[in-house]
C-alpha cells in the first residue's frame, strides 16, 4: 500500500482556511480504510435527514466511472440520506467489478445511514482501472455514521479527505436570504489535474439547509456550471469521475418556493453562483504544478458559446501556458490558439493585452508596446490575459493556471 507523497503547497493556496458554519440536517465524519494510501482519511460519510433533495451535473465522457453511473440513476428516484466519497481510487473503467463495488458499497451505506441503497449517492477518486474492494467500508462506514459532527472542523476534514493530488483543501461558504429566512450554503472541491470540466469538476458537492424541490436545485445547479466548473481548465483532459451535487436538507425551514425563476430565489441563485465560482478558481489554483493563476478574457466574438471556445483553446494551449510559466510575454502563442479554435477570427482586428499592458493591435504589435511593462505583468502570481476580436458582442471567460515542470513531475510517476 503506497502512502500519501508529500507535496509542497501550492504558492497560490488562500493564506487562511474559512471555517463553515453547520448545516442544519447534515453530519459529516471521516474514516482510514486504506484503500490507496496509508496514514491519511481516504473515505468521507456525510449524513442527511430525511426529505433531503438532491440535484447533481456529471462528466460528459464516454467512458464515465461506475460512480457517476449509479448517481444518474439515483437522482432519477429523487431523495437522499448520505454521500460517500473515497480518494486514492476512481473506480472507473473497472467493468462488472466496478457496478459491483458500488451496489456493495450503496448497502453497506444504507445499513448504515437507516435508509434505502437507491438513497445513497457515490463518488468516488483516484486511479482509474484498479478495481475497488468495496469491503473495506465494512464496519468503517456504520462507525462514521454514529460519530458524525458537524462544525468547522469537520467541514475542513471532509475537504481534506477527498484530496489526492491537491495541495490544500478547498472550501468556502455563502449565507443567502430566501422570504426573509436565512439559509447557509457550504461547498467542498477536489480536483488539481484532469481538469477540462464538461458538465462539473472533478468532485465537488455543495449542501444547504433551504427547502428547495429537486427541479429548483437542478435548474440553479446547472445554469450555476455553466459560469464556473465549466469555465475552467488545468490540463484540457476530462476525467471520467466528474461529478457536482447539490444537497439541500430543508432545515432553515423557509417558505416553498417551486419556480426556478422566482425572484424570491435570486439572493440565493447570487450566492450558489458566487460560491461555485470560487470553488472552481481554488481548483485552477491548486493546478498540478501550478505556479501562476490565469484569466483568460475574450471579447468582441461573434457569440459567446464562439468567445467561450477561443478562450478555452487559450487556457488549453501548452504553448500558452508555457509561456505564463516562463514569464514571456509572448502574444503570438495567443494569437496561434486563437487562429486554431476554428471560431470566426479576422486576423487584422485582433487586440491582445497582458493585464493592462495592450501588446497587440489591428493585427500588429501594438505601436507603444512595452517589453518592461509586459514582463512586469508576466512575472506576477495573478496573470490576465485578453483578447477582443472586434467583430461582435459575445464575451467569455475562463481560469486556468500555468504549465510546469512540476505538472510532468507528478504525471510521470502518479501510480507508483
Amino acid at each position: 500500500m503506497s502512502s500519501a507523497k508529500a507535496t509542497p503547497v501550492s504558492p497560490l493556496a488562500p493564506t487562511s482556511v474559512p471555517e463553515l458554519p453547520p448545516i442544519g440536517g447534515v453530519g459529516i465524519a471521516t474514516a482510514q480504510a486504506g484503500i490507496r494510501y496509508s496514514g491519511r482519511t481516504d473515505v468521507l460519510y456525510l449524513a442527511m435527514q430525511p426529505g433531503t433533495q438532491a440535484a447533481g451535473v456529471f462528466t460528459r465522457s464516454k467512458c464515465p466511472s461506475a460512480p457517476v453511473d449509479w448517481c444518474r440513476e439515483a437522482l432519477a428516484r429523487e431523495g437522499a440520506r448520505a454521500l460517500i466519497v473515497n480518494s486514492g481510487n476512481a473506480n472507473a473503467f473497472t467493468g462488472s467489478r466496478g457496478r459491483d463495488a458500488v451496489t456493495l458499497t450503496a448497502k453497506i451505506g444504507a445499513e448504515a445511514a437507516g435508509c434505502r441503497p437507491d438513497e445513497i449517492f457515490i463518488a468516488s477518486t483516484g486511479v482509474i482501472g484498479e478495481p475497488l474492494d468495496a469491503t473495506k467500508f465494512e464496519g468503517v462506514l456504520a462507525d462514521c455514521a454514529s460519530r458524525t459532527e458537524t462544525g468547522p472542523e469537520a467541514w475542513a476534514a471532509a475537504a481534506q479527505a477527498i484530496m489526492t493530488t491537491d495541495t490544500f483543501p478547498k472550501l468556502g461558504t455563502r449565507t443567502a436570504t430566501i422570504d426573509g429566512t436565512t439559509v447557509t450554503i457550504n461547498g467542498i472541491a477536489k480536483g488539481a489535474g484532469m481538469i477540462a470540466p464538461d458538465m462539473a469538476t472533478m468532485l465537488s458537492f455543495v449542501f444547504t439547509d433551504a427547502a428547495l424541490p429537486q427541479v429548483v436545485l437542478q435548474t440553479l445547479l446547472s445554469a450555476g456550471t455553466q459560469t464556473s466548473f465549466n469555465c475552467v481548465t488545468v490540463d484540457g483532459d476530462t476525467s471520467t469521475s466528474d461529478t457536482l451535487m447539490l444537497f439541500a436538507t430543508g432545515a432553515a425551514g423557509n417558505a416553498p418556493v417551486t419556480d426556478p425563476g422566482d425572484a424570491r430565489l435570486a439572493g440565493f441563485r447570487a450566492a450558489l453562483d458566487d460560491l461555485l465560482i470560487e470553488l472552481a478558481q481554488l481548483v485552477a489554483k491548486d493546478g498540478e504544478g501550478a505556479r501562476k493563476f490565469v484569466t483568460v478574457n475574450v471579447k468582441g466574438a461573434t457569440s459567446n458559446a464562439s468567445a467561450h471556445r477561443i478562450a478555452m483553446s487559450i487556457a488549453n494551449s501548452p504553448l500558452v501556458k508555457t509561456a505564463i510559466a516562463g514569464e514571456d510575454a509572448n502574444w503570438g502563442r495567443v494569437v496561434m490558439a486563437v487562429g486554431k479554435a476554428g471560431e470566426p477570427a479576422d486576423r487584422d482586428r485582433l487586440a491582445i493585452w497582458f493585464g493592462d499592458v495592450r501588446v497587440a493591435r489591428e493585427g500588429a504589435r501594438d505601436p507603444d508596446y512595452s517589453e518592461a511593462a509586459a514582463s512586469a505583468v508576466m512575472r506576477e502570481s495573478d496573470v490576465s490575459v485578453t483578447v477582443d476580436l472586434g467583430l461582435g458582442d459575445g464575451t467569455a471567460r475562463v481560469w486556468t493556471c500555468d504549465l510546469t515542470k512540476g505538472y510532468i513531475e507528478i504525471n510521470g510517476d502518479y501510480r507508483s
